[in-house]
This record gives C-alpha cells, sequence and structure tokens, in this order.
C-alpha cells in the first residue's frame, strides 16, 4: 500500500485510524495475504514490546544514576559557595589597589599620553620607510593582495607628506613597485589559462588600485569572450558527431558554455555595476551594462546558432528531443533571470517551433515512405497472378492502405503531443501552442498527407511502367475509404488531441485559416472518380487491342465459311468476366434497369437478319438502322464511371466494342467473312448484356457493329438464325 505521511492508513503515523486500515486490508487483500500482514503485525508487537522492556530497564539504570548525580551536584554547591565569598573579599582586595595606583599616577597622566602618541608616530614613519621593501618582498612571493593592502594602508600618509624631501623618494619607489603589479594584473587578464577566480581576484585588485572601470570593463569582457569563444568551438564540433546524444549535447552546452557565462554575468555584475552604482557613477553604470548586453547577446546568439545547426543535422526520438528542448529552455530562463536586460526565450522559442516543425516534416516524409512501403507491398503481390484468386488479398491490401496508415498517424499524433506536456516548461506557450497544433499537426501533417494520398494516387495514372491495373481499383476504394469515414476520423482525431478550436474565438469548423472536411473529402472523390475512369480505360484499350489486332490481321475478303466463334471473342468473354469478378471484390453491384427476356434479347440482335433473310436491300437495311439509332438514346463511351461493378465493367465494354466499330469500318468483308462477324457478334450478344447496367447498350453497339459489317460486304448475305445459334453454342 503506497501511504503517504499524515495518513490515517500509515499505521506509525499520530493520524492512524485502525478503523480505516482494518477495511482498506480487508478491501485490496486476499486471504493469505491478511494472513501473513497480521504474522508480520504480530511479529512487529513482539519486537516493539522486546524493546519497551529494554527501553525501561536503561531508564530506571539512568534513574539511579540521576539520583546520585544530583547527590553529588548538592556537595559541590556547598564548596562552590564558599569559593565564591573568597573571591568577592580578594576582588575587593584588587579595586582599593587599583584606586591606590591611580591616585598615585594621576599626576603623570598628560605626560604618558603625549609619549604614547610619540611611539605610534614613529612606529608609522618606521612602517612608511620600510614599505618598499616590505611591498618588494611580497610582489616576489606574489602575495599581490598583501602588496595593495599594504600600499592602501599607507597611502593616505604617503599622499599627505609626500611633498616633503624625506619621503619623495619613498613615494616613487611604492608608485614603482604598484606600477608593476599593475602590469603584472593586466598581464592576467590577457591570460587564457587563468581560471575565473583568479581573474575576478585580478580585476578586484585593480579596482581597488582605482583602476578605469570602464578600461577594466573591456579587458574582461574581451578575456571572457576568449574563454567562451573556445567552449562554442568544441559545442561546433560536436554538432559534426552523429552519433553525439542531443541530451548531453544539451548539458554540455549548459555545464560548459552556459555555466561560465552565468558566472562572467555574475562577476561583471558584482565587481563593475554593483561598484558604479554605489558610487552614483550613472554614466559609466549605463555604459558598462551597454558592454556588458553586447557581450552576452553576441556569445547567446552564436550558442543559439550552434544549437539550432545541431538539432537540424540530428534525428532523434521526439520524447528525446522534447526532454533536450525542455532542458535548453530552463537554462536559457535562468540565463534570463540572471541577466534581465534581453530576453532570449523568445529565441529558444523559434528553436523549440523549428524543432517541431522539423519533427513533424520528417514524421510525415514518414508516412509517405510508409504508404508506398505498402503500396509496393500490393504492387509486387498482384505481379502474381494467383494472388488475384485470392478472395480476401484485396481486403487484406485495402485495410493496409487505409486503417493502417490511420492507425500510424494516431501513433504520430500522440507522439508529436509530447510537445504539448504539462510538464514540459515551453508548453505554456500559447503562440507555440498554437503553431504546432494547428500549422504543424492539423494542416501540415495531417491535411498534407491527405492532400498527398490524393496527388500520390492519381500520379500512378502517368507511370511508366503502368502498374497492375487491379491496383486502380485498390487506390480507387481507398479514396473513397477516405472520403467516407478516414478523412473526417482523422480530423476529428486531430481536432479533439489538440484542441484545435480552442485557438479560434467561436468553434467554427470552416475557419478560414483551417483546411475542411468537405474541402479534404471533395479531393478524395476527384482522385477516386480520376483513377476509376483510368482503370476503364486501361482494361478497355487491353481488351481493344485484342479485338483491333485480330480484325486488322485476318484477311476478311478470302475468309471461309464460319463452323466456329473465333477465339478472340472467347477471350474477351473471359477477360470481362474477369474484370467483373475483381471489381466485385471492391465494390457494390450497382443498378440495372429491368431485364428483357431471352427471346426479346434474340429478336432484338436478329432484326438486321430479319431484314435481309425477307429479301431487303442493302439501303433499306442502311434505312433501318438509321431509324433504330434515331430512337435510341445517345451513347457517350467515355463518360464518367460511377463508383459500382455495373458501371466500371459497362464502361470497359463500350470502349471494346466502340474499338470494333471502328475496326469493322475500316475493312471489307466478303460473304463468309460478313458471316464470321455475325457468328461473333452473337456469341458477344450471349454473355455481354450480363455485364452492363442496360442490355440495350449492348444490343445498340452490336447492331452497329452488324450493320457497318453489312455495309462494308461485297455480297451481304446473312447465315440463318439457327445455324448461328447452333455454331455459338457449340463455341
Amino acid at each position: 500500500m503506497d501511504i503517504k505521511p499524515g495518513d490515517p492508513y500509515d499505521i506509525n503515523g499520530a493520524c492512524f485510524n485502525a478503523e480505516m486500515y482494518v477495511k482498506k486490508v480487508l478491501k485490496e487483500s486476499n486471504l493469505k495475504q491478511v494472513i501473513d500482514h497480521e504474522r508480520e503485525i504480530h511479529q512487529d508487537i513482539q519486537s516493539l514490546h522486546s524493546d519497551m522492556q529494554t527501553l525501561v530497564y536503561e531508564n530506571y539504570n539512568k534513574f539511579i544514576l540521576a539520583t546520585d548525580t544530583i547527590g553529588k551536584m548538592k556537595n559541590d554547591f556547598k564548596s562552590l559557595e564558599e569559593d565564591m565569598e573568597s573571591l568577592l573579599f580578594k576582588m575587593d582586595e584588587i579595586t582599593n589597589t587599583s584606586e591606590i595606583i591611580t591616585s598615585s599616577l594621576h599626576a603623570n597622566r598628560d605626560e604618558i599620553s603625549k609619549l604614547s602618541e610619540t611611539h605610534t608616530l614613529l612606529k608609522r614613519l618606521q612602517f612608511v620607510y620600510t614599505l618598499p621593501t616590505t611591498l618588494n618582498k611580497y610582489l616576489i612571493k606574489e602575495d599581490y593582495a598583501q602588496v595593495v593592502q599594504e600600499y592602501l594602508h599607507a597611502q593616505r600618509v604617503l599622499t599627505q607628506y609626500g611633498n616633503q624631501e624625506s619621503l619623495k623618494g619613498i613615494l616613487n619607489d611604492c608608485n614603482k613597485i604598484v606600477n608593476e603589479l599593475k602590469k603584472i594584473l593586466y598581464s592576467h587578464l590577457r591570460d587564457k589559462n587563468i581560471t575565473g577566480k583568479e581573474l575576478t581576484k585580478s580585476v578586484n585588485l585593480l579596482l581597488q588600485l582605482d583602476e578605469p572601470v570602464l578600461s577594466l570593463c573591456k579587458e574582461f569582457l574581451l578575456h571572457s569572450k576568449n574563454r567562451l569563444s573556445e567552449s562554442l568551438q568544441v559545442l561546433q564540433l560536436q554538432v559534426e558527431d552523429i552519433n553525439q546524444d542531443m541530451i548531453e549535447f544539451i548539458d554540455l552546452g549548459s555545464d560548459t558554455f552556459l555555466s561560465q557565462l552565468c558566472l562572467v554575468i555574475a562577476s561583471f555584475n558584482d565587481m563593475f555595476v554593483e561598484n558604479l552604482s554605489k558610487n552614483d557613477e550613472n554614466e559609466e553604470t549605463e555604459i558598462s551594462i551597454n558592454q556588458l548586453n553586447i557581450f552576452v547577446e553576441d556569445n547567446m546568439i552564436r550558442y543559439l546558432e550552434i544549437v539550432q545547426c545541431y538539432i537540424d543535422r540530428n534525428t532523434s526520438d521526439t520524447a528525446i528531443l522534447v526532454r533536450a528542448l525542455d532542458r535548453f529552455h530552463r537554462k536559457i530562463q535562468a540565463i534570463g533571470k540572471l541577466f534581465s536586460y534581453k530576453d532570449f526565450t523568445l529565441n529558444v522559442m523559434e528553436i523549440i517551433s523549428s524543432a517541431a516543425r522539423r519533427q513533424t516534416k520528417l514524421h510525415l516524409d514518414m508516412l509517405k515512405a510508409h504508404f508506398h512501403d505498402k503500396l509496393a507491398t500490393v504492387r509486387q503481390s498482384l505481379v502474381s497472378l494467383q494472388k488475384l484468386n485470392d478472395n480476401g488479398f484485396a481486403t487484406e491490401s485495402l485495410a493496409s492502405l487505409t486503417s493502417d496508415l490511420i492507425e500510424k498517424v494516431k501513433g504520430i499524433l500522440q507522439d508529436i503531443s509530447a510537445f504539448l506536456d504539462p510538464k514540459v516548461s515551453f508548453s505554456t506557450n500559447n503562440a507555440l501552442r498554437k503553431s504546432i497544433s494547428v500549422d504543424y499537426v492539423r494542416e501540415s501533417l495531417v491535411v498534407g498527407f491527405l492532400h498527398y494520398l490524393s496527388s500520390a494516387a492519381r500520379s500512378y495514372t502517368i507511370c511508366t511502367p503502368c502498374p497492375p491495373a487491379f491496383l486502380f481499383l485498390i487506390m480507387t476504394k481507398m479514396c473513397l475509404e477516405y472520403q467516407i469515414s478516414g478523412v473526417g476520423h482523422l480530423l476529428k482525431l486531430v481536432d479533439e488531441t489538440y484542441e484545435i478550436y480552442k485557438y479560434f474565438e467561436t468553434k467554427n469548423k470552416n475557419s478560414s485559416q483551417l483546411s475542411s472536411e468537405a474541402e479534404l473529402t471533395s479531393d478524395m472523390h476527384s482522385a477516386a472518380q480520376h483513377l476509376v475512369n483510368y482503370y476503364v480505360r486501361v482494361e478497355g484499350l487491353s481488351i481493344s487491342q485484342m479485338l483491333k489486332k485480330s480484325v486488322e490481321t485476318r484477311d476478311w475478303l478470302h475468309s471461309l465459311e464460319p463452323r466456329t466463334v473465333r477465339a478472340v471473342m472467347k477471350r474477351v468473354v473471359e477477360e470481362i468476366t474477369s474484370v467483373d469478378s475483381q471489381v466485385g471484390e471492391l465494390f457494390e453491384e450497382g443498378s440495372r434497369t429491368d431485364r428483357s427476356s431471352d427471346s426479346s434479347r434474340r429478336t432484338q440482335l436478329s432484326r438486321h437478319i430479319r431484314a435481309w433473310s425477307t429479301g431487303g436491300t442493302a439501303s433499306n437495311t442502311q434505312t433501318f438502322s438509321a431509324i433504330n439509332r434515331l430512337f435510341s438514346e445517345r451513347i457517350d463511351i467515355f463518360s464518367p464511371v460511377q463508383f459500382s461493378r455495373v458501371s466500371i465493367t459497362t464502361g470497359i465494354i463500350k470502349i471494346s466494342l466502340k474499338t470494333l466499330l471502328e475496326c469493322v469500318r475500316l475493312r471489307t468483308f466478303n460473304r463468309y467473312g460478313l458471316q464470321q462477324v455475325q457468328v461473333d457478334i452473337h456469341y458477344l450478344q450471349l454473355y455481354l448484356w450480363r455485364f452492363v447496367s442496360d442490355e440495350n447498350l449492348v444490343h445498340l453497339l452490336l447492331d452497329e457493329i452488324l450493320s457497318s459489317s453489312v455495309h462494308r460486304c461485297l455480297n451481304p448475305v446473312l447465315m440463318e438464325p439457327s445455324v448461328v445459334e447452333i455454331i455459338c453454342e457449340r463455341g
């Protein structure tokens, strides 16, 4: 159990409550733990009982000893009283003797005072005459503080009586020694190896010798600048070390540069600023403060640039980065308390903001790389045709591009939130919090990644070589998933995690500073539409190439009587069936028009056959086709595709049949060539109607193909419908 001081559950505390303690133990412990706890308490009671007995015995012995001691003290006080009476008697005798001596010496008191003053003056003169020797002795011993002390002790006498011939030589000798001392002390200010303590001591001695304060300020800061430059050079070398830990780097800068800078500021204030303020030297005080201000600003700017450069060059875990920046911010805050002339925390906030922006960009790059890795895995899997027969492959691929990416974004949002942890010193800055939350995380990371997803998906339509066609279906479905739920989920997640709307006056989700959900979902929808249209064109072009090649490579003027359906038509039906199966794994069926009966479908396609079998001419057939097209809806081959199974296959079939129609219009047929087209068209009619949204569309296109074939035939004689059906059923 966790027990705090003053807790009623503390068995050793003054506030212990037995009833509450027992209830807590019974509630939190099982039977075995209660028995063990009871055994421990019992052992403690026995131990305390034994200690209590020992304590009683010891106190009893001490009581006996105290009784004996008090008895002895009574005897000692009796003897002490006798001694005090004897002492009082002797003090009275001393007082009487002192009065007798004072009365006898009263007559000679004035003479004794004069002799004492003369003796003191002689001692001073003796000190002045021996001063050069004394100063030289201390100078040789390098006891500079004693030299200054001795000189200042005699300075008033030398200044007052220095114009006398007997003291002029002494004054000159002392001044020469002091000048030599000043040279030595000034050399200390330029010595790189001197310690800070020795430097401060030298400056203090020069100040005691009344050296110009501003000159000393300049010398002191120049020396300090050289020492700080060495620390900055060491830090600069660490910037190049990629193995350098970030926290260690910040601690190194704190222990070397910042510590030295703090010492310089404190020493400068103690030695110069405070002394000048005490002497009411306002002008010199202002000049010295300005010198210190320039000095600190120059060095701090160099230090901050090095830290900025290090953070920009080194990548690190966000938690470690935040810990390092927190330490860095706290150190600079301490500098601000010591040096109140400029607030460097603003510069630190810029560094922290830059680090957060860079960390966000790194995470965005990681997200992009993760997306491409997932997409590359799907793309490699699609190379294996067996994967397409796996019913779970499409679902797994889609999950890896949607839910996995969303989980990855969640982890990143949690990771970057370390910058806003209340325990971090800089997290209370509202401007920084807004920049990180709104600009970096929401707009740059989340919104930027969503825009990248849509643009990256579009970019695959211009890739060389072209990816597997099924990949476009997966990416289409991915964009739709993000449009329906992904975008809203991510925006809600980031808005709630980072409390985005508290940075605006009103909780308006349509704020001009924020990317709207409607804009992002529209972008995803546009990307999905672009992808599905491209997929239809790719698949339509693939089938069109087969049909075009089959028409262009055949000699239709010397064709033999058809006995079976051409293999290319079977291949077309197989390809469309395969495409329909693939699309069905990802998309819903979609809406269809009411289907006509099988006999009706056969009747619609056999209009030309009936027209020719009843003795119609080519002109009559052409008129019949024109009237049929007049009352049929215009077919838009490349119209936008809907996100449904039947709409996608319909788009592919329209492109394929339109290609076949254009190829037929460019060829010339003999009688059997026309009949072969008739057989092929009937075969397509038997199977393709089930893949389109409106079977009349297929009938109309096939009707145009057959009509064009009749127009391009030299001897247009069609085969009996019953024979065509037998051939197609056998095929």
